[in-house]
């Protein structure tokens, strides 16, 4: 059944939403108009530290590149590089002219640096100094092998290229964050040979310096790229996973002079309007409220106007449950006493249909009904009465005191105090006494086996379901010495199936069609009562049907609702 609404809350529905559309507009604009007043004030002050980084950068960058030229220009350096001799004179070179090159820029420049010293004279004492794969915790100088570096990937490429005086990051750099100022010493004193090479190794965080500009843990990311090595990242402080999201973010980029490296910020939506929350709060509650408000007065009216309306469509459905016998009754002279009055006539007629036609018609199939019930007792009596006649002529009086004493028993079970339904236990145990009586005739030449899910067996059944299939069984099956009987019952969704099978004669189809169709001279009166006594109780989808393979056995399936309880009783 659809969702019934009101029609008097339909009208309400396009007046509310005009409030509604009205009020988010409004919220619309005022929010709009404060995220990008938010959005322009922060890109403002990203883009000031992001100069004020760029140029600590490039001051910074500038004391490095001033120590490289110091060292590059010093003659007496470059003569001190290339000594030669006893390890003492060595060592006195070292001591008065390359160490304290070396050391004198440590000492001024502001954060902490590390200045290696690649040499190709073998000579010279190496200077092992603090473990390069570890940060940066304070100034240091390296006098190192140029074996150190002669076979690495990034100095294979700096020999055959002709860049020099140049940034990169080599070794544990990116690792560490760190980046080096490579540069060759070249002799001028000679033909322009090439002594050493010098790298200068900072920390990128002290080359930013303060990031208070930045703030990372709101979700700020900075950045430093290289533009010349198709963007590739040297440096990054904020969110490592927000490539997969760009579309979120403010992307913000400040090249540093001088270089290939630029700055870019990337700001998230969220950060540049964080400050507007506070006012779309206001803006979304005062609307909110409004809105509520407008709401709640047109259901109170809505409520009011509505009454007389639902109370006539809660008398339909009771008419749609089957209640005829309620009336309405409104005062006053308007449209809704013609409706009342209009219908309390429909019901009226209705009621007389139903009394005429209905209740007639089911009175007619419980006539019908108990008279196919009343047809079984006869005929399972006189064919048993046949049987007992017959050993009452051979003289077989205690197989006849047997046999009457078990057909007292069945029909006591058959009457069930006059109930129409029995336990499918009650049902197995009316059979179980119909064969107690056969086995009197038959003695052992049957054999029967029952396979009954024990769930089942409190299930309500129509009684003498059963016993007229195992019946036929014996009169008509059973052509040998010996003949089977197997019965079977177990749900199949919300039905109960009953089989009834046997390993007789079998049948040809025509004569499966005519024991459903009705009584025939070889027999099937029970088949047609028990099909026909099914339908007229539950309906058309449950009965009798047959399988029969001519000289192969006989299926007879019984289909049943498991929960009888919930269709309509003809009672």
């Amino acid at each position: 059944m659809k969702k019934y609404i009101p029609f008097t809350y339909k009208m309400l529905i396009p007046y509310l939403l005009l409030v509604l559309l009205t009020d988010v507009i409004i919220g619309y604009v005022s929010y709009t108009m404060l995220t990008e007043s938010r959005t322009e004030m922060a890109e403002t002050n990203i883009r000031t530290g992001m100069e004020q980084a760029r140029n600590n950068i490039r001051y910074q960058m500038d004391e490095i590149q001033r120590m490289s030229d110091t060292l590059f220009g010093n003659l007496a350096f470059q003569r001190a590089m290339q000594t030669k001799g006893e390890p003492y004179d060595i060592y006195l070179v070292m001591l008065d002219e390359i160490v304290p090159e070396i050391t004198a820029p440590l000492k001024l420049f502001g954060n902490h640096i590390r200045l290696m010293l690649y040499t190709l004279n073998s000579d010279l004492y190496i200077v092992s100094g603090d473990n390069l794969e570890e940060p940066i915790h304070r100034s240091d100088y390296y006098i190192l092998p140029f074996e150190d570096i002669q076979d690495s990937a990034w100095y294979q490429q700096f020999k055959d290229s002709e860049r020099d005086n140049i940034w990169l990051q080599i070794d544990t750099d990116q690792r560490l964050g760190n980046i080096s100022h490579i540069r060759r010493l070249v002799s001028y004193s000679g033909n322009m040979t090439v002594i050493g090479y010098v790298r200068i190794t900072a920390s990128l965080d002290d080359l930013f310096g303060d990031f208070s500009t930045f703030p990372v843990e709101q979700g700020i990311t900075v950045r430093l790229i290289d533009s010349a090595s198709d963007g590739a990242l040297l440096y990054q402080r904020g969110n490592a996973e927000m490539d997969a999201q760009r579309g979120k973010y403010l992307s913000l980029h400040e090249p540093i002079p001088g270089t290939d490296f630029v700055i870019e910020a990337l700001v998230p939506k969220a950060y540049l309007t964080k400050d507007a929350g506070r006012l779309q709060r206001v803006i979304f509650t005062v609307c909110g409220i409004s809105f509520i408000c407008m709401a709640f007065i047109g259901f109170i009216v809505a409520r009011l106007s509505g009454r007389k309306m639902k109370r006539i469509v809660w008398l339909v459905r009771s008419f749609q449950e089957g209640n005829f016998q309620k009336r309405i009754r409104f005062s006053g002279n308007d449209e809704f006493v013609h409706i009342a009055d209009a219908f309390n006539v429909m019901a009226a007629n209705i009621q007389g249909l139903i009394n005429s036609v209905y209740v007639q018609g089911i009175q007619k199939k419980q006539a019908e009904l108990e008279a196919l019930q009343a047809q079984m007792n006869p005929h399972f009596l006189y064919n048993t009465l046949s049987t007992i006649s017959s050993l009452a002529n051979l003289g077989e009086t205690s197989k006849v005191t047997e046999m009457v004493q078990g057909l007292s028993r069945f029909y006591r079970l058959t009457l069930n105090q006059g109930n129409v339904f029995t336990p499918l236990k009650h049902e197995l145990k009316q059979v179980e006494t119909y064969l107690g009586i056969q086995r009197v005739k038959y003695a052992g030449a049957f054999s029967v086996h029952v396979d009954v899910d024990p769930e089942l067996l409190q299930v309500q059944v129509m009684k003498l379901i059963l016993q007229p299939f195992v019946e036929n069984t014996f009169k008509h099956a059973w052509f040998g010495e010996s003949i089977a009987i197997v019965i079977k019952g177990k749900r199949r969704g919300d039905d109960l199936e009953l089989k009834v099978i046997d390993n007789g004669i079998g049948m040809r189809p025509e004569t499966v069609q005519r024991l459903l169709i009705g009584p025939s001279p070889s027999g099937g009166y029970g088949v047609k009562n028990v099909d026909a006594r099914i339908k007229l109780r539950y309906g058309d989808k449950y009965g009798i049907r047959i399988a029969s393979v001519y000289g192969g056995g006989t299926t007879v399936q019984i289909i049943l609702p498991a929960n009888p309880g919930a269709l309509p009783s003809l009672e």
